[in-house]
């Protein structure tokens, strides 16, 4: 089996992490990533905000849990962030970002980086709280967030995650 597809049927979602930090230049590797994953009429309407400071971290997770009355929310913890945030009026941007995503995840494990998706910010990012949160991290008033991937080593005590395999696949020939 190739790297990628090894990469796509191995990547589980993380959800408890270790404080060990993210090295900068694999936090440099998936940015990249997501800069060059396919978006919509080749616009590439993003901006990718990388956070590797904990406590910043846990000030947007406490911004968000506020909005959310969700007083304990954390984000499980990461060591870091990539907020990819999109134009507002970017009609392509939550499918822009969701590749962006998609490539930092599958880029994250292969560097033995867990990593999940973090939704939370997806129609709160014009609370008045959040809003200036958002500008805090230099993410831009026109911009919104859909996701974001939380970024760090898997605690050695959590779950492993299994497939769970959903859907269906037809072949026309």
């Amino acid at each position: 089996m190739n790297e990628v597809m090894n990469a796509i049927l191995n990547r589980r979602s993380v959800r408890k992490f270790s404080a060990e930090p993210v090295p900068q230049n694999i936090l440099e590797d998936l940015a990249e990533a997501g800069l060059h994953a396919p978006s919509g009429m080749g616009k590439k309407t993003w901006k990718f905000t990388v956070i590797s400071n904990p406590e910043i971290i846990a000030e947007l997770a406490a911004v968000i849990g506020q909005e959310l009355g969700r007083a304990d929310y954390n984000m499980y913890a990461p060591a870091a962030l990539i907020i990819p945030s999109n134009l507002r009026d970017s009609g392509f941007g939550r499918e822009d970002d969701a590749c962006a995503l998609q490539n930092i995840f599958l880029a994250a494990y292969s560097y033995g980086v867990g990593s999940v998706w973090i939704n939370q910010l997806n129609g709160i990012c014009d609370h008045a709280p959040v809003r200036a949160m958002l500008t805090k991290l230099g993410i831009p008033e026109d911009h919104v967030v859909y996701g974001m991937a939380a970024l760090g080593y898997a605690d050695p005590d959590a779950p492993k995650g299994e497939f769970r395999r959903a859907g269906e696949v037809s072949f026309v020939k």
